[in-house]
């Protein structure tokens, strides 16, 4: 009997074949560069400024800027109101479409400011600011002659901030004139302005000797800038005019600022009395106590992405006044995206200098007028895309954005003075003397003793 054999099949060893491992070494390695080229992506200035751009759509500082040279199409309305009797300041609140939750969330905040609602009292003025669409977004409420309480919606946080905003002094011209008894210092101490002795001392220390020329009978006049807050006398400003008689010769001091904005005094002739240092072209635009953002390449504080940031970002508390850093001319006001309220304006020597984030605008710092330096044209704020109150200021030059510190600090080196107004600018010198002089002489112009003596334009609440 054959045996049937068992047919038999030819093993593969498939599973004794070694697959290739990679070493553990080459994995972490390759993760690790994967780790650096995203890290590297995200930090290339040149691919990231494409994906984001910052408030104003700055994506570098090489490019040109368009420059806006309007009013902002659709602007906020404010309209002011007197309260009656047995109004409260619930009442006017709710009148202004606000629900009981919103009012006491402001009641609650009033205490913070040292203010109580039953304070409100007939009689006094308030300003309501509505939006485009007519939205409540600020009540401003005169306390007393220099403090305005402010309630401000912010419809992008749906809350309200409240701060008191101290008034900003206003400048008129007074003049005094006479001849000297004792002294040029007693003289103005008994007119009560002492304090422009050291100006005059200054203008005129090359020209006289106030120990030996100032004599008995010396006859003066000045023409000179004063601070005035709601009919009250607080500080005084710059001599715009002087003259005081030297042996019966008269020797005279015209203030003038040149097209560069430097400012001196000269005498008729546009000869320099002196050689003193000359105001700063720019100034400090507000009051800050540190700066939070820098100008240049920043991560976002709310997109948490890298991008390129034209301006500096100053800190300070809401409702701080904005100054303008320099003379010029307001191009735009209004709302601008992101940006928020916003102001641009035009300056000599190619410069423009934009302020953003603002609560609200001065109601002097209208579009299309001008400005003089160190002007309110606005307060702190947190309008736009912002996660706080600060200014974001920016300087562009030529249509190119500079660095704000940089050109604060360049443009702002004082250098001396000229001997003389240049050629160029002698006629527009001679019609400020001409001006200046015609103000020095004129009777009318004199210095009040209290406020009722002089009428001043009062604005309510800015």
């Amino acid at each position: 009997m054959r045996r049937l054999r068992r047919p038999t099949t030819k093993s593969r060893k498939l599973f004794h074949r070694k697959s290739p491992k990679k070493p553990l070494g080459t994995l972490f390695v390759i993760t690790l560069a994967a780790i650096l080229v995203i890290s590297a992506i995200n930090h290339l200035p040149a691919l990231q400024i494409h994906n984001y751009e910052d408030e104003l759509g700055a994506t570098g500082e090489p490019e040109q800027v368009y420059l806006e040279e309007h009013e902002a199409r659709f602007s906020n309305t404010i309209s002011q109101a007197i309260i009656s009797r047995g109004q409260s300041l619930y009442s006017i609140l709710s009148g202004e479409g606000l629900d009981p939750a919103q009012i006491t969330e402001i009641t609650s905040q009033l205490k913070t400011c040292d203010f109580s609602a039953r304070s409100v009292k007939p009689g006094k003025t308030y300003l309501i600011e509505k939006d485009p669409s007519g939205r409540f977004l600020c009540l401003s409420y005169q306390q007393s002659p220099s403090r305005i309480l402010h309630i401000q919606q912010i419809p992008e946080k749906q809350t309200f901030n409240i701060w008191q905003e101290t008034l900003e002094h206003e400048n008129r011209v007074s003049a005094l004139n006479g001849s000297i008894s004792s002294s040029l210092s007693a003289e103005l101490q008994q007119q009560n302005r002492y304090a422009l002795i050291t100006q005059l001392q200054r203008i005129f220390s090359y020209r006289i000797n106030f120990k030996r020329d100032i004599q008995p009978g010396t006859a003066y006049n000045i023409l000179f800038e004063e601070k005035w807050l709601n009919g009250e006398l607080v500080g005084l400003g710059n001599i715009l005019a002087a003259e005081i008689y030297v042996d019966n010769k008269p020797v005279t001091a015209f203030r003038y600022t040149d097209s560069k904005g430097k400012s001196g005094y000269f005498d008729e002739k546009g000869k320099a009395l002196n050689l003193t240092l000359a105001r700063s072209f720019f100034i400090k635009p507000c009051r800050y106590s540190r700066i939070s953002s820098g100008y240049g390449y920043r991560r976002h504080p709310i997109l948490r992405r890298r991008h390129f940031h034209g301006g500096v970002d100053f800190a300070a508390p809401r409702g701080t006044p904005v100054y303008a850093v320099a003379d010029g001319r307001i191009t735009f006001r209004g709302r601008k995206g992101a940006a928020g309220n916003m102001i641009t304006i035009k300056h000599a020597r190619g410069y423009h200098t934009k302020y953003l984030h603002l609560s609200r605008f001065s109601s002097k710092a209208r579009h299309g007028s001008r400005v003089r330096q160190g002007q309110v044209i606005g307060y702190v704020g947190s309008t736009g895309r912002s996660t706080g109150p600060h200014l974001d200021f920016r300087v562009l030059r030529g249509g190119k954005y500079q660095n704000p510190m940089t050109a604060l600090r360049t443009a702002s080196t004082p250098t001396k003075i000229s001997k003389s107004v240049p050629k160029g600018e002698m006629d527009t010198f001679l019609a400020t003397v001409s001006d200046l002089r015609t103000q020095l002489h004129n009777s009318k112009i004199l210095v009040a003793d209290n406020a009722d003596e002089m009428t001043a334009k009062q604005s309510s609440l800015n």
